[in-house]
């Protein structure tokens, strides 16, 4: 979850690694610091806080070096604190080190160190490494780290600086992204490409257990054995303008409003006018289509966007499947063979928990479909197959587009198999056809909604508690709701299928609880007229999500949010943006950070 950056080149490198650091304030951090070389010292700087602290403080000191490393901590090991922030230097004061992951043998090699004479100032498991480096230091960088991280058992991605070799950065990974920018006369590294974006678009990604050399005259990647390893340069899709606000007072309300253009983008290639071309989703049927089992595994958002296929899957396609937390999957024992095949959903491509389960699956024969949004991701990495979401780089840590990228995806997967398996008609993939052509244009109707849903934000900010009910597919939209409603405005907020409230949640509505009632003309519309009444016979007040042109469910809810007429497989997309929208604004009515959320990083990279 932390944040890498780094500069070997022919500038000061201080202001662009600030500028880098900046960038990556959306992963979530309680901590910042910089490490530089000038006249073959190393300079380090750490503020607990904002990175604008650490620019003030450097600032105050201005430094020049044309070679430098920072970093944003979220704390693991030890509490937010300037002391535990990075870099971490040896006792020697001979090299620097910024690290993101978790050495999980820190513990035995600290006390090796120790039984040697080292010193250790901070509760972190990078310092350990940092004082491992040095102890294998003698002439060589390269070798010093290549012998530490033989040593260690867990998961990282490292960049270390010494002044014996003032303009060399090296660099190393295992199961923790690390990407080199690669521009004139002048290397970057960083965590995310949004570090160094406005300099380059030119990339390489290390892959596990490489380890980089970088220098202004070029880089050199080796695995753990010394080979060297001839790597592709890439460029990236993305551009400055898109991990800018663009005149947004914040990346999650542009992201809310982007959602029309993302699910174009999501659909792009695989549709056609009058019909889905299935494209890359064909590789992939055949292997769902006869697998002994399906399990679709994820975490926060996107295992609500799970739930939400499973759903369309069984009643689409007709297959059976089932959904797990990742967090959780590997250590129940699953059924898994040969035939099983595990489809992973993972916004960033680099959750740790879901990769863990990736990996277990795969170990045990499973054939890995990863549904992921960057290209070159741990998850891309890790797939057999992949499919991308497309949704273009998301900066707020709450995750929005990415959340109805991955339901539009599944959307079309479910679609493509149940042609495949015939559960399907012509006229009625025909029909979902166009209902999927006219999405983003719908989606547009329903941030339409937005004034509304501003005024109704107003009256609720100081709500202690939440209740979002929904049935069959938008039941899962009633979790993501609460969930959104939990991350950015800390107020208290649960989902459940409507008719559960009766098993327990209905104690605790009075007048003070609102009640979020998704209610589209559907099959189950009837019911949950029925829970709506029951939550007004309590005095509930009721914030309702219908279909346009309803008009019996004015009389029972305090608030309605009406949105356009779609098949029933689409409108959790368009009820999942109102219901956005709604945490959006009783979080800033509230004054809050709404893009980095305290505690929360966007990027689950630690178990």
């Amino acid at each position: 979850m932390c944040g890498i950056v780094g500069y070997t080149g022919g500038r000061n490198a201080a202001p662009i690694l600030l500028a880098g650091l900046g960038r990556l304030e959306y992963r979530g951090y309680d901590s910042s610091g910089i490490a530089l070389i000038q006249n073959d010292n190393l300079i380090v700087r750490k503020k607990q806080g904002k990175v604008e602290d650490l620019r003030l403080s450097l600032e105050r000191e201005p430094t020049a070096s044309l070679i430098g490393l920072g970093h944003t901590r979220w704390a693991t090991h030890g509490v937010p604190s300037e002391q535990n922030a990075h870099p971490h230097v040896d006792n020697a004061n001979r090299i620097a080190l910024i690290h993101n992951g978790i050495i999980e043998n820190h513990a035995a090699i600290k006390e090796f160190l120790l039984s040697e004479g080292y010193q250790f100032y901070t509760s972190t498991d990078t310092e350990v490494l940092a004082q491992l480096v040095g102890h294998h230091f003698h002439a060589n960088l390269a070798d010093a780290v290549r012998a530490a991280v033989n040593q260690v058992e867990g998961s990282y991605s490292i960049a270390v600086i010494a002044p014996e070799d003032p303009l060399t950065i090296v660099a190393a990974r295992n199961g923790i992204p690390l990407i080199i920018g690669i521009g004139e006369g002048e290397y970057f590294i960083a965590s995310d490409t949004a570090a160094f974006l406005e300099h380059t678009n030119q990339i390489i990604t290390l892959e596990d257990h490489e380890i980089a050399v970088i220098t202004p005259a070029g880089v050199n990647v080796s695995a753990a054995g010394q080979q060297h390893i001839r790597k592709e340069i890439s460029t990236v899709a993305s551009n400055l303008e898109q991990i800018e606000k663009n005149g947004f007072e914040h990346f999650m309300l542009k992201e809310i409003y982007d959602q029309p253009r993302a699910l174009e983008a999501a659909m792009r290639g695989r549709i056609d006018p009058g019909g889905i071309n299935y494209h890359e989703i064909e590789v992939v049927l055949s292997y769902l289509e006869n697998a002994s089992r399906i399990y679709l595994t994820a975490c926060g958002t996107s295992w609500h966007a799970a739930l939400i296929g499973e759903y369309l899957l069984e009643q689409i396609a007709g297959v059976a499947v089932e959904v797990e937390y990742a967090s959780e999957f590997r250590y129940r024992q699953p059924l898994i063979d040969k035939k099983t095949v595990v489809v992973a959903i993972s916004q960033s491509g680099e959750t740790a928990d879901t990769l863990a389960a990736m990996k277990m699956a795969k170990e045990q024969g499973a054939m890995v479909i990863g549904i992921a949004n960057t290209v070159g991701s741990s998850v891309s990495l890790a797939s057999d197959e992949t499919i991308y979401i497309n949704a273009g780089p998301e900066i707020g840590v709450a995750s929005t587009k990415s959340f109805t990228s991955q339901v539009m995806v599944l959307i079309l997967l479910a679609k493509a198999l149940g042609e495949r398996t015939g559960r399907l008609d012509a006229r009625a993939a025909a029909n979902m056809a166009q209902a999927i052509e006219a999405l983003p244009e719908m989606a547009n109707a329903s941030l339409g909604t937005a004034g509304q849903v501003q005024e109704i934000a107003a009256q609720f900010e100081r709500s202690r508690d939440f209740l979002y009910l929904g049935r069959g597919l938008n039941f899962p939209v009633a979790l993501e709701g609460a969930l959104k409603m939990k991350e950015i405005s800390y107020i208290h907020a649960e989902g459940y299928p409507a008719a559960e409230m009766k098993h327990g949640p209905i104690a605790l509505i009075d007048e003070n609880m609102p009640v979020v009632c998704i209610a589209p003309r559907d099959d189950t519309y009837g019911k949950i007229l029925s829970n709506i009444q029951e939550v007004k016979a309590r005095r509930g007040r009721i914030i309702a999500l219908t279909s346009e042109g309803d008009k019996g469910i004015n009389k029972l809810a305090d608030h309605v949010i009406q949105l356009p007429e779609t098949i029933p497989a689409l409108y959790p997309i368009l009820a999942a943006i109102p219901l956005q929208l709604l945490a959006y604004h009783i979080a800033v009515g509230l004054d809050l950070d709404v893009d980095q959320p305290r505690n929360l990083a966007k990027c689950v990279t630690v178990e």
